[in-house]
């Protein structure tokens, strides 16, 4: 058995302490700290928080501790049959997939801050917590008097824990499942609301599987003063972080709702049905996959439509959410240069930023619109008998539950077995190729008996000039150009700071001046790279960003009313 002891030093100053305790057979022993965690496939270099790393034998005799790469130890052990480590980690980030200490919190995702040995990867883990006595804890952990228990390292790194003393509460139970909503933070949860809206998209998720992966289930929600969005996914639990505390229950309720419903949908999807590419995992490097259309794109799209299903989302709050993908789709001249499938390989690079203009697309827009895309062509070609959810099905009985990860190959021919034709050509110009989907994102809301409208950009500079911008201080930085718009073609980059139109300054109107001098030349004064520049916008008559927006058929057909209520239930 491998032992943790887990207390805070210095919480003002966020570190947290950490003894472990392994036993030792070989005559040198390596010490692992993971590299990444699941959720997030780019490297989290969590050794940069690591201080104090100290070792000591069987006798308290120090040993010493060679680092032979940047999260990775070496130590002779030839003489012991146990060491004990102690570190300090740093964690001063709260985020859903983070490690954070304070005066009143400690939040810990084990797969942050714990080491491993190869050798004892599959041994039973005990953990300790060194905390005040009026605290509680919110895990799925197992606790065995007082201490908290793990089958092996595996489910160690899959299961996040908080402690602190402010957290509420709340419970209910779909077929035998025990589920549990924590609140951490100032808050004020409508108790009735929450549970009866969590329940109903749980019941709604559990009835398409038949079954749930775990027997209890914790919903950990990070509620902050401060804007906030993020999720992470676990087996048996998921971690959220939302703010601000005064919207929560307000305008942010829906993205909690969403986020909730998202991660759920990953005890299934991702913690179960998993690429075979990350099965199992591999914790000491990048772990390469182009199935992140599968694992974000479907669970995005399945979360949304649950939420749909079950009635939590009206019509208006689904469309939006899905209007919102459109958005970002048509917004992103990346769907011209890279796949979808592509650009899951990559994340590794740069998947949770901007990165390079143009260059990819994401897997969770891409991916979603692709699956809503799948669902409704299995459905059409089944006469509306089965969509994705019995897909998904299958790959978790078939797959999952026999311990086997899912490749490309399987996830197509599964689509093809349920649909019982081939989708060869769909997935050839659309998942690893960058065919423009407009086709067939029309196709399938037309078999629903809807359709996508566009219309000009509010925003003048979006409409008219092809720029898109945010206030920066007085200024207008620009975030994205229109590939071919006049504010390209004018020669303006990302990153400029529009200051002054026809030598009016913006003073934060940037919108209002334009439309203005609209029937004027505009010549912008810009801030680039510490220089003033000038430029004149050529005169261009058209439309460049558009809005989009999913609206239903006037006068919809039989099969078309038919097709949207089955695809609805």
């Amino acid at each position: 058995m491998v032992k943790f002891t887990f207390s805070i030093e210095l919480a003002t100053q966020n570190y947290l302490h950490i003894v472990a305790t392994f036993p030792t057979e070989k005559e040198f022993t390596e010490i692992q700290l993971p590299a990444w965690r699941p959720g997030r496939y780019e490297l989290g270099n969590f050794a940069k928080n690591v201080r104090n790393f100290k070792v000591y034998d069987a006798e308290n005799k120090s040993l010493k501790a060679e680092k032979i790469s940047k999260d990775r130890w070496r130590i002779a052990t030839s003489k012991t049959k146990t060491i004990r480590i102690e570190y300090l980690y740093y964690a001063n980030e709260l985020n859903a997939g983070s490690t954070f200490v304070g005066p009143e919190l400690l939040y810990v995702n084990p797969v942050n801050c714990c080491v491993y040995t190869d050798a004892t990867f599959q041994s039973e883990v005990e953990l300790s917590l060194e905390i005040p006595s009026s605290w509680e804890v919110a895990s799925s952990l197992t606790k065995i008097e007082d201490a908290w228990c793990v089958e092996n390292f595996e489910e160690l790194f899959d299961t996040p824990f908080i402690a602190s003393g402010n957290l509420q509460h709340g419970s209910y139970e779909v077929n035998s499942t025990l589920f549990h909503v924590w609140f951490n933070g100032e808050c004020k949860p409508d108790w009735e609301k929450v549970l009866r809206d969590f329940r109903a998209f749980t019941e709604a998720q559990i009835k398409k599987f038949n079954e749930f992966p775990a027997r209890e289930y914790h919903f950990l929600n990070h509620i902050v003063p401060y804007k906030a969005y993020h999720g992470v996914e676990h087996l048996k639990s998921t971690v959220v972080l939302l703010g601000p505390t005064y919207d929560v229950f307000g305008e942010l309720y829906k993205e909690l709702l969403g986020v909730s419903s998202h991660e759920l949908y990953h005890a299934w999807n991702v913690k179960s049905i998993r690429p075979i590419e990350l099965h199992p995992y591999d914790y000491t490097q990048e772990n390469y996959s182009r199935l992140g259309y599968l694992c974000e794109g479907v669970t995005t799209y399945e979360g949304d439509h649950f939420l749909l299903k079950s009635g939590v989302f009206t019509e208006v709050q689904y469309f939006n959410e899905f209007n919102g993908l459109l958005q970002k789709h048509f917004d992103n001249p990346g769907r011209f240069n890279y796949s979808v499938a592509d650009s899951s390989f990559d994340t590794w690079l740069d998947g949770y930023v901007p990165g390079a203009p143009a260059r990819k697309v994401s897997i969770y827009t891409e991916g979603a619109l692709l699956a809503f895309v799948t669902d409704v062509r299995i459905r059409r070609a089944s006469a509306n008998k089965y969509g994705l959810d019995e897909v998904m099905k299958r790959l978790y009985f078939n797959f999952a539950l026999q311990g086997k990860g899912v490749s490309a190959e399987d996830y197509q021919r599964v689509v093809e077995e349920v649909a019982g034709t081939s989708f060869e050509e769909f997935f050839a110009a659309y998942v690893f190729g960058h065919d423009p989907y407009e086709s067939i994102i029309t196709d399938a809301l037309d078999y629903l008996g809807l359709e996508m409208h566009h219309r000009p950009s509010e925003s003048y500079a979006e409409g008219r000039l092809g720029m898109k911008t945010v206030l920066s201080t007085r200024n207008f930085k620009i975030t994205a150009l229109y590939p071919g718009g006049p504010a390209e073609t004018a020669g303006l980059t990302i990153g400029d700071e529009i200051a002054v139109i026809n030598g009016s300054l913006c003073n934060g109107e940037l919108d209002k001046w334009l439309l203005y001098y609209d029937a004027d030349p505009k010549n912008l004064t810009v801030v680039r790279d510490g220089m003033v520049r000038n430029v004149l916008l050529p005169e261009v008559n058209r439309n460049f960003y558009m809005k989009y927006e999913v609206r239903k058929l006037k006068d919809p057909n039989g099969p078309q009313k038919s097709a949207y209520e089955a695809w609805k239930k």
